[in-house]
């Protein structure tokens, strides 16, 4: 499957027909337990924590989609992160991008730091400070980029560079570029990590995570966590991504395209104090995001100045609906520090940018002129 170009690999990958039925979908196996063909044999699966038929496909796709070696679903975003650094120890150094989405750093600050693992948020999109910040035990560099919701970007090549020196590994979360439009592990990262409630399901309807690694260890590691701590995705929701996965490269052309679209009238709006969006020259690192992805994505954040303006408009909105998540096909509208930052404090999210005013769009695939429209007429209410 390798050898196909990416929008036949959407629709192929993990997808062959059933070789029981001829199915073309794949079947959706909903046994919690397998038949044993004899004392420690069987016919690949036993039960279903440790393995599924639905979730191999699903698996086996994410692997090709990205370039890995092995793919692994797990029962939400978080719980790939946390599958990610379930194997860390005690004593070992954690560098994470410095305004990484809120859920990833509430997991770390709250959960991993008491297991004894130091973490520091680093910007790594200072090579200089990613360089200096490595220590003898640092054993993974994990990057969001671009970032949620501030849309600062890292450049991977960079870093895994700069980390592999030093013996270090590099995770990228690629929720909002997708596999469609940034290939981490082509840049020289090591893992792949996903929330495929996001664009890889892309309707809204299921939850789910997603670690892609490139080297056999990591399918022996990730195998581990899958099977000891249970967060796995459940065969249903496997079966709802490979059905998002089939339409990724059509409709992240339209959230491109709309996204796109947006930016450029709202880069016009008076209203906005700050507009951050990577397609748009303005932007201070719009030309790494040309270097290392294929677009700019849907996904974008403005500052209204605050929390009343920012209320005011999330209140007037109509086609977009003021929801938390991203990714789906239709258009979301979100108050960053009372959603996806909200566990951190009034001073941590001041000193990453989280500011009272700032609101993050993902923008669907519905007509554009229709969403522009929508915005025009709340920011009419700002």
């Amino acid at each position: 499957m390798t050898t196909h170009k990416y929008s036949t690999l959407a629709v192929h990958a993990g997808q062959h027909p059933d070789p029981l039925t001829g199915a073309v979908n794949v079947p959706v196996y909903l046994s919690s337990t397998f038949e044993l063909t004899g004392i420690g044999t069987d016919r690949g699966w036993d039960y279903s924590r440790a393995g599924n038929p639905t979730r191999d496909r699903l698996e086996e796709a994410l692997a090709a989609l990205e370039g890995g070696t092995s793919g692994h679903a797990f029962a939400s975003g978080m719980a790939a992160i946390y599958a990610l650094v379930a194997t860390l120890r005690a004593g070992d150094h954690l560098i994470c991008s410095h305004n990484v989405y809120g859920g990833t750093a509430r997991l770390f600050n709250l959960i991993v730091r008491h297991y004894g693992i130091e973490v520091e948020y680093v910007n790594t999109g200072d090579l200089n400070a990613v360089d200096a910040a490595i220590k003898a035990n640092t054993k993974l560099i994990h990057v969001e980029t671009p970032t949620n919701p501030l849309m600062s970007l890292t450049d991977i090549a960079a870093i895994s560079e700069i980390a592999h020196a030093k013996n270090v590994e590099v995770s990228v979360d690629n929720t909002f570029m997708s596999p469609a439009l940034q290939s981490p592990l082509a840049l020289g990262a090591d893992i792949v990590m996903h929330s495929t409630t996001k664009f890889l399901n892309g309707h809204s309807d299921g939850l789910g995570g997603a670690l892609i690694g490139s080297k056999p260890e990591h399918k022996e590691r990730f195998l581990l966590v899958q099977k000891a701590a249970g967060g796995i995705l459940s065969p249903f929701e496997c079966f709802l991504v490979l059905r998002g996965i089939k339409t990724l490269p059509l409709r992240m052309k339209q959230h491109e395209e709309n996204g796109r679209a947006v930016a450029e009238f709202l880069s016009s709006q008076k209203k906005l104090t700050r507009l951050a969006y990577p397609g748009l020259k303005s932007h201070p690192q719009h030309d790494l995001a040309v270097k290392q992805q294929r677009g700019f994505g849907s996904m974008l954040s403005f500052d209204l100045g605050s929390r009343d303006a920012a209320g005011r408009f999330l209140g007037a909105i109509k086609l977009f609906l003021n929801a938390e998540s991203l990714g789906g096909v239709e258009s979301l509208a979100s108050h960053s520090a009372t959603t996806t930052h909200f566990a951190l404090t009034d001073e941590e999210r001041e000193a990453i940018g989280i500011t009272p005013g700032l609101v993050r769009l993902s923008v669907g695939i519905e007509d554009k002129e229709d969403l522009i429209a929508d915005l025009e007429q709340a920011l009419g209410a700002v």
